[in-house]
């Protein structure tokens, strides 16, 4: 899981390079065909049944959608924000789809989550910086593309039963048709075969990052490496103070702290319940 982490952030901080030289549609289409070509294999392997037969395809169309939004909105973001402002708004999602669930999936959460949710959602606005700085287009594109991560994340529950490599793969065909769109409008010449492998260099990044976080979910208790995550914003701070001189600002770092602490207070509590519900009998209404 830390390893996984290690590389999201690496793959963030590749991608905050890139965007600044490449046109954002070409960037994400470059990196959907390098994580296809690297998923192709695996896909290869388990056969096409379980994408033919994928559950509930309206569910799966719509998270696709949000995770194309998700991660327009993230590239676009770290082209103008430094990656820590960026990965602190993200890593508020959690809290996004704790609040939601209650309404739309129905799931009971108590009094100790909703104040987890509210000091979270206070990290949200420190982190902001109420002014009219908030009100700029990369802050609201922040806001919009963490919120298209929730739902992505809330979908995902309920699409519990698709393989993690079909919800992958509708991910990545996602971008890279957003990614083909896109690409035409503000496609720049690719200096040398050197920075071409970087482009494609993207997406193994980011697909072996995923391989590794699955696996890890797989030997081990989600409980254990689940609140790893949170290592990405250390590397974001790490990343972005190495490779383009940003130095995170005090209000990042206090909401960041408020984010991080919901976050964790949110995951071990339903942890907790879960292993409840498994001790004790239903209880009849």
């Amino acid at each position: 899981m830390l390893l996984g982490m290690l590389l999201f952030s690496l793959n963030d901080a590749m991608g905050k390079w890139l965007v600044a030289s490449y046109g954002l549609g070409q960037v994400i289409l470059i990196r959907s065909v390098a994580a296809l070509i690297i998923l192709a294999p695996f896909l290869f392997m388990a056969g096409w049944k379980p994408i033919v037969d994928a559950e509930r395809p309206w569910l799966q169309l719509a998270r696709v959608i949000f995770s194309t939004v998700e991660i327009f909105s993230f590239y676009y973001a770290v082209m103008y924000l430094p990656l820590a402002d960026v990965m602190t708004y993200w890593l508020a999602a959690p809290i996004y789809v704790a609040a939601c669930a209650p309404f739309l999936l129905g799931e009971k959460v108590g009094w100790r989550r909703w104040t987890a949710i509210a000091i979270g959602f206070v990290g949200v606005i420190i982190t902001l910086e109420p002014s009219s700085a908030m009100f700029t287009m990369p802050a609201l594109i922040s806001v919009v593309g963490t919120a298209a991560f929730a739902f992505m994340m809330l979908s995902g529950r309920s699409l519990r039963a698709t393989p993690d490599k079909t919800l992958v793969l509708f991910q990545i065909l996602g971008a890279g048709v957003a990614g083909l769109v896109f690409a035409p409008f503000d496609w720049a010449p690719i200096g040398s075969m050197t920075e071409l492998l970087l482009l494609g260099l993207l997406g193994i990044v980011a697909m072996s990052a995923h391989m590794l976080v699955n696996r890890a979910l797989k030997i081990s208790d989600a409980a254990t490496v689940a609140p790893l995550q949170y290592t990405l914003l250390l590397w974001a701070v790490v990343f972005g103070w190495l490779f383009f001189d940003e130095v995170p600002r005090l209000t990042m770092l206090f909401g960041a702290a408020l984010i991080v602490g919901s976050g964790l207070f949110i995951f071990f509590r339903e942890q907790q319940l879960k292993k409840r519900d498994q001790v004790l009998p239903a209880i009849p209404e």
